[in-house]
């Protein structure tokens, strides 16, 4: 849809029942996409004393009231999958209020400037209201798995799942008519991998998109890597990324010789470890900054370079200092990165997300790769920009940042690396 000569992309997000689709509905959240969902609106639609609970109870009687006046959802739902006219009769009075409500939802984000909204919808297709949609995303996983997660997870009884399962239109059916396929079947940080992907590939349809960017890895310039730059290019391409920052530990010669190479696809950088025992790091760099330079000191080497200061994990342990230097360090970087795949505890991304809010600073997320299968695992969605210090300052201002938590096990490749650059014949 076209609102004031913007496109305003309305995405129906949907999936049978446990397929996962509320996890994706979160992911996109959290990536700045104003989601409703159509389970809220339901029981925004019967809440006590609206119009259409007063309807419900005409229809099936005042036992479907619980005790505080609400409407029993579960005694509900024990009449309508038993009973098809029952269920059609329900929704008669249900899905139209819905649809008056998400149209008033609609109208605020668009006055609210959004560009992607969506809507998760568990019965688009059985309802009819797929043409309502710019674009259908469908959430899917296989039936017994689905059925295992009702009972094993929710503490369902198979009878009452099988029911609840076997009542919807088959998902092969959905997967023909939807426009993208988000399949969970690996693990939940494979399903939010998958969610990221696709809202990518929509946000970039619609122009707000643009770029791909991973704003913090290493090659075997760093002392605990071993991955080839050019290899890490090529994942990076391979993986739909239109730009990289190289920021090898205490060293920008390979990022300076890819860039070279590379001028539209490479950032040259560097990951300082100052005098603190903690990590800056400095994008666009033409010199090397030595290692145990103080941090405020590192800072201003990299500004009079033209460099863009950026503060890596700040409340990470020992590379971050556990904070201890991040309301220091933070006012006088002009980024803050508020997500690294590589930190296990969600709170440390989660602080340095409040810091850099607090301090109005500009945001990044990096991969910290230290092998070629990490990268891209953080993600900066950015409107395309020179590929200058100042370009990248201009463009975070609208960045979107995501990112998939590493395995734990990539750090035992960090250590290997340690172990061989000590042998002959290697870097």
């Amino acid at each position: 849809m076209v609102d004031g000569g913007r496109i305003v992309i309305s995405v129906g997000l949907t999936g049978n029942v446990a397929s996962g689709k509320s996890t994706v509905a979160e992911a996109w959240e959290a990536m700045g996409v104003p989601v409703v969902s159509a389970d809220d609106l339901a029981r925004r639609a019967v809440a006590p004393g609206s119009e259409g609970l007063r309807q419900v109870v005409d229809l099936f009687g005042a036992d479907v009231l619980a005790a505080d006046g609400s409407m029993d959802r579960a005694a509900v739902r024990a009449l309508v999958f038993e009973d098809d006219e029952a269920r059609a009769r329900l929704e008669g009075v249900i899905h139209p209020e819905v649809w008056r409500l998400r149209d008033a939802w609609m109208a605020e984000q668009r006055s609210a400037g959004a560009e992607v909204v969506c809507s998760e919808i568990p019965l688009l297709f059985e309802t009819g209201q797929v043409d309502a949609f710019d674009i259908v995303v469908l959430v899917d996983a296989p039936e017994e798995l689905r059925l295992a997660r009702m009972v094993e997870d929710r503490g369902l009884d198979p009878a009452e799942a099988r029911r609840m399962i076997d009542s919807q239109m088959p998902s092969d059916e959905k997967r023909g008519r939807s426009d993208h396929v988000v399949d969970n079947t690996a693990g939940l940080n494979e399903l939010r991998g998958g969610a990221w992907e696709v809202l990518d590939r929509i946000r970039w349809s619609n122009g707000s998109g643009g770029m791909l960017v991973d704003l913090h890895l290493h090659t075997r310039g760093s002392w605990d890597c071993l991955s080839d730059p050019t290899l890490v290019l090529g994942r990076a391409r391979f993986l739909g990324f239109d730009r990289i920052a190289i920021t090898d530990h205490n060293r920008v010669h390979v990022g300076l010789e890819m860039a070279a190479a590379h001028p539209e696809s490479i950032i040259p950088g560097e990951e300082v470890k100052t005098g603190e025992g903690i990590d800056v790091i400095g994008l666009y760099l033409s010199e090397e900054i030595p290692k145990g330079t103080p941090a405020v000191e590192t800072i201003e080497r990299i500004r009079a370079q033209g460099g863009v200061p950026l503060l890596p994990h700040p409340y990470a342990g020992g590379k971050g200092g556990g904070g201890r230097y991040a309301e220091e360090l933070g006012p006088l970087c002009d980024v803050i990165e508020v997500f690294n795949a590589r930190l296990h505890d969600p709170s440390m991304n989660e602080k340095a997300a409040d810091l850099a809010s607090r301090l109005g600073k500009l945001t990044s997320a990096g991969s910290d790769a230290h092998t070629v299968r990490e990268v891209g695992n953080g993600r900066n969605v950015l409107p395309s920009h020179p590929n200058t210090a100042d370009g990248l300052r201009g463009a975070l201002t609208r960045v979107s940042t995501s990112g998939r938590e590493a395995s734990r096990l990539m750090h035992l490749a960090s250590t290997w690396a340690k172990v061989a650059k000590k042998l002959p014949g290697i870097e």
